[in-house]
């Protein structure tokens, strides 16, 4: 500790976030460049050596290897990314990139998603190198760039190019899982076990161009609002896989209640803010985030188009779009802008018992539990090497705390005992697994 008593994991996690990385998609960004850089000589002043992978100018990933005393053991890959979603300073109470420290708080963008874990991975594999040890099993530390935006940049591109750099490896962790949750007084930690299926997807309208003071029922506009508002209401059923029944077979036990699938919503709905991940990942969901139409106030457009995010169970990703397909209507286009895949796997497991004893030995009362996790990682295209990933950012959280509110949310924020946590927790796993 130094430095007003901030630990190694907090500064570096601050100075991070003091890298504006902004990803606002489409190949607009901020370049990773500059934290890469920052991350690859501190890997190097341990001894290691890292390197950088530039996917286009400025969007850089960083890969190094720390070798494991057993070379039979399959590698782990523990991974990150640099990039983070814009942030409006107009919205937030302090500067979202000058990693503010108060209230016992790291500030910022990325102080959550993901650049605590970041400087988590840094400081454990720093903790190891330092003592002189070295892990089990072989671990390969990637920080990919692009993730906030499909992982053309990052994982995907190193996926694609550069899989020579994940021989080896056979599992993976990284977001978003690990964090506690309160259940009604029992704290529990989540370990990410699957994610649902991404589709973002673009709706078209069609109809004739005209002035706009026509009466002219060939409006495209009209007609695309409509698409929007059918699918954006639409009440898609309950539909739980393996993790999430299993999931709502511990919340029952450890609340008391029958774990009934019709009660599955009513069972997370009892966890408050801190089921704001868990509750998207009992069914599909379809949100509309971006209309475009028009030029003039007083021209009727020939088209319109909307996005939409899409998110589905992992088993439905292959109708989900004849779904959305039958809603929003025939004459509706639906243009695939970019489609990952859905991830599920079991519970059990060397890894999984290995994640669970880590958190354990720090905190030995608490429940450990698997969840689906509603959004994406990198770990999806590392799938495609045949790695199976777990989310794994360990964070023992206040019970008030809307940790699912802090990703993407205004004023993104994590309490500084937290990042210290995660941090032991990852050296005790580094050691162990």
């Amino acid at each position: 500790m130094n430095e007003q008593g901030l630990s190694e994991t907090v500064r570096i996690a601050r100075d991070l976030i003091r890298f504006d990385t902004t990803n606002r998609g489409g190949g607009d960004a901020e370049p990773e460049r500059p934290a890469a850089d920052y991350v690859a000589a501190y890997l190097t002043e341990l001894g290691l050596e890292p390197r950088i992978y530039e996917s286009a100018p400025g969007r850089a990933n960083v890969i190094a290897r720390m070798e494991g005393t057993d070379p039979d053991l399959p590698a782990l890959v523990l991974h990150g990314h640099l990039d983070v979603v814009p942030a409006d300073p107009a919205n937030w109470s302090v500067d979202p990139f000058a990693g503010v420290i108060k209230d016992g708080m790291l500030w910022g963008r990325g102080a959550v998603d993901m650049k605590d874990m970041d400087a988590m991975i840094m400081t454990a594999a720093a903790e190891l190198m330092r003592a002189g040890e070295r892990p089990k099993r072989t671990v390969i530390l990637a920080f990919f760039a692009d993730e906030e935006a499909g992982s053309i940049f990052g994982s995907h591109y190193m996926v694609k190019n550069h899989p020579e750099v994940f021989a080896g490896a056979a599992t993976a962790i990284s977001e978003v899982g690990g964090y506690s949750i309160d259940v009604e007084g029992t704290r529990a930690y989540l370990i990410q076990t699957g994610e649902k299926s991404l589709d973002w997807i673009k709706l078209r309208a069609r109809g004739t161009a005209a002035h706009g003071s026509r009466y002219w029922p060939d409006n495209a506009v009209t007609r695309l609002a409509e698409a929007v508002v059918a699918l954006g209401r639409h009440e898609w059923p309950l539909n739980l896989c393996d993790t999430t029944r299993e999931l709502i077979t511990e919340l029952a036990a450890i609340l008391g209640e029958e774990p009934t699938e019709a009660g599955a919503e009513d069972l997370v709905l009892r966890l408050g803010k801190g089921g704001g991940f868990i509750h998207a990942s009992l069914r599909n969901t379809t949100n509309p985030t971006v209309l475009t139409a028009g030029y003039k106030h007083n021209v009727i457009p020939d088209t319109a188009e909307a996005l939409i995010d899409v998110r589905a169970i992992p088993v439905e990703q292959g109708t989900i779009l004849e779904q959305v397909q039958r809603i929003v209507g025939d004459d509706i286009e639906i243009e695939v802008v970019h489609s990952d895949t859905g991830l599920e796997v079991p519970f059990g497991g060397e890894l999984v018992d290995a994640m669970t004893a880590s958190l354990l030995k720090e905190d030995p009362e608490a429940r450990v539990l698997p969840y689906l996790l509603s959004g994406g990682t990198d770990n999806k295209a590392l799938s495609k090497l045949g790695i199976t990933g777990y989310g794994f950012a360990p964070l023992r959280l206040p019970a008030d705390l809307d940790f699912p509110g802090m990703f993407h949310g205004v004023d993104e924020r994590v309490p500084l005992d937290a990042i210290d946590f995660g941090h032991r927790v990852l050296v005790d796993l580094l050691r162990t697994y």
